[in-house]
Formats: structure tokens, C-alpha cells, sequence
């Protein structure tokens, strides 16, 4: 398996190493593996600080930035960061007016955030944390209880990152989190194995011919596998899937998100077919972001997020921000 690396052991550094270079308005530690926002901590804000495994880019990274998080700490390739990382995160970014932690679904991630918010609070730092748990391919994972946090945990962080950008009080911006959390639901599907430096190649068994429904963003196994299927078999299934989950009654924010290695191209095409399936359950996509934002390596595959939105939560996803990953209205 040929990858663009130098060896496995420096990915992540040397991705973070490549990131500060592009991105002089961000402050990277390479050594301590925290991006925080260059302007940090901002006056009378409640600070967002997030963070997971390596290879979901730009998840969580390329989100740090005004309007959006204040800090992301990533762990090594499909591993949770340490407690140690959060906890500097978190005292690099806090105002004051507290931090809130947003955190996926994933067992690594909720038991080691736990570990930090007791220590920053120990520390003198006010902390809240919002758990993602939008996916409803399968209830249990390989790693986790419940739900995965899937493609929901951008639209939290934008949405909550937005409202704490106005200077709201962190309990207000924690509410505001959870709301977004509670009325979004994903469903993903894969094309491909991913492959991980360490391993050098697949890191599952994916028969050519075949697709796994409702896979997770790491390779856990989904509903079922079948027969490749069309871009709109592909879209009938996973949005309907989400539909019946969350039962919208209003209008929808839609993410149409790629794995890692589904060219535009092909998530256009299948967007096309995602607001067709949307069209014939009398379900309006009021707003619609297509592009590969919460990735699994090189998996092709792509996953659909819907996120039910009041007018409150538009005017926040509307909101302007400045992030590597996500830019509009500055």
C-alpha cells in the first residue's frame, strides 16, 4: 500500500509540523499535540475545546478557528488523545468564562475527557461536555456504548462555536450544543476499506463488488453488506434510514460528507439523489453542505447528516467563520 508518508511513527507530528506552516493564525504544539486559536483565550468568551483520533480530517483540526473551536487535541491514527492534552487545551483557551468539552461517542474519547474535566476543574477551570451520538446504523460498536458520534459533531461545533462566538454564557452554549446533538441523525456507508499507516493496508475485509451500510468512521461493521449498489439505491437506504430515525417536522440541514477518498464529482452526483429521497418525504433542505469534512483515512464511501433546524440554529450555522476547514462570511 503506497502512502505519502515518511514513516508511521511521525504521522502526526509531521502533520502537525505541515498544519502551523499553512496555517500561521493557528498556534501548533507539534510536541504536546494541541491546535489552539491564535488569538486564545478570547475575552468574555466560553471556549470550545474538542479533539479524537487522527484521520477523520479535517475533523477536528481544521475546525479550530473563530466562530468555530478554540482548541482540537488529536491522538494518534484512530486513537483518543490523553487526558494531558485536553487539559492543556483547555487552560490555553479559557477566558473565564469556562470551556465547554465536545466529545464522539467513541469509549477512548468520553472515559479520557472525563478524566481531564475533573483534573481542569481541579484547576480552577468552569467545564461543561456534550456527548455526539448521532448515528443510527447500530446502537454498539467495537468502540463504544450507545451511538456513534458520527458527522453531527461538526454541525455542534459550529453551530454551539458560533453562539459561544457571540458571547453567550456557557450553560446557554452547552444547551444550545445538546439541541443540536439531540435533533441530528447520520448514516454511513462505505465503498472501501481504509488503511492505516501502522498496518499499511486494509484495515477490514471489503470484497470487490461489495459496500458495507452503515459503517462507522473508524471500519466498524454496519447494518449489513450487500451488492454495490447506485449512487440512489445508495441515498433511498441511508436516508431513509435517518428519516425514520429522527422523524423531522420541519425543515432540515443537510451534510452530504465524503470518507476520505469520494471525489466531488461523485458527492455532488450523490447529493443530487439525497435531495430527491428528501423531496419525496416532503422533507426541504434549507441549507446543504456537500464535502469530505469527517473522513476515515482513504475510505471511499460518503454518510448523510440531517439535522432538523429552527430558526435559531440557522442563524448560528449562517453565522460567520474562519476555520482551515470551513470559511464564509468574514
Amino acid at each position: 500500500m503506497r502512502m505519502l508518508i515518511n514513516v508511521p511513527e511521525t504521522v502526526v507530528p509531521d502533520a502537525l509540523r505541515g498544519m502551523a506552516a499553512a496555517h500561521p493564525e493557528l498556534a501548533v504544539d507539534v510536541d504536546n499535540r494541541v491546535i489552539v486559536r491564535g488569538d486564545a483565550p478570547v475575552a468574555g468568551k466560553v471556549a470550545l475545546v474538542s479533539g479524537g483520533g487522527s484521520g477523520h480530517e479535517p475533523l477536528h483540526g481544521g475546525f479550530v478557528g473563530p466562530g468555530m473551536l478554540d482548541a482540537a487535541c488529536p491522538g494518534e491514527v484512530f486513537t483518543s488523545p490523553v487526558p494531558d492534552q485536553m487539559v492543556r487545551a483547555a487552560a490555553a483557551v479559557d477566558s473565564g468564562e469556562g470551556v465547554l468539552f465536545v466529545v464522539k461517542n467513541y469509549t477512548g474519547d468520553v472515559l479520557n475527557f472525563a478524566m481531564a474535566a475533573e483534573l481542569a476543574e481541579d484547576e480552577g477551570v468552569r467545564l461543561a461536555t456534550v456527548l455526539v451520538d448521532d448515528d443510527v446504523a447500530v446502537t454498539d460498536s467495537l468502540y463504544t456504548a450507545g451511538r456513534r458520534g458520527t458527522g453531527a459533531t461538526l454541525l455542534v461545533e459550529k453551530i454551539a462555536g458560533a453562539l459561544a462566538e457571540e458571547g453567550a454564557p456557557l450553560e446557554r452554549v452547552e444547551a444550545v450544543a445538546r439541541k443540536v446533538n439531540s435533533s441530528s441523525r447520520s448514516f454511513g456507508v462505505a465503498l472501501s476499506a481504509c488503511s492505516t499507516p501502522a498496518k499499511g493496508g486494509p484495515t477490514f475485509d471489503l470484497p470487490a463488488g461489495e459496500l458495507e451500510l452503515g459503517v462507522g468512521i473508524h471500519g466498524e461493521p454496519g447494518r449489513e453488506r450487500r451488492a454495490m449498489m447506485t449512487s440512489g439505491e445508495i441515498a433511498d437506504f441511508a436516508v431513509e434510514a435517518v428519516l425514520d430515525d429522527l422523524q423531522p417536522t420541519g425543515p432540515v440541514l443537510a451534510l452530504v460528507n465524503g470518507m476520505g477518498a469520494t471525489p466531488l464529482l461523485e458527492l455532488y452526483g450523490f447529493n443530487a439523489e439525497v435531495q430527491r429521497v428528501l423531496g419525496s418525504r416532503g422533507v426541504p433542505a434549507v441549507r446543504t453542505l456537500v464535502g469530505s469534512y469527517v473522513t476515515s483515512l482513504d475510505m471511499a464511501g460518503c454518510s448523510v447528516t440531517l439535522c432538523q433546524a429552527d430558526e435559531e440554529l440557522l442563524r448560528l450555522w449562517d453565522a460567520p467563520v474562519a476555520t482551515p476547514a470551513l470559511r464564509w462570511g468574514r
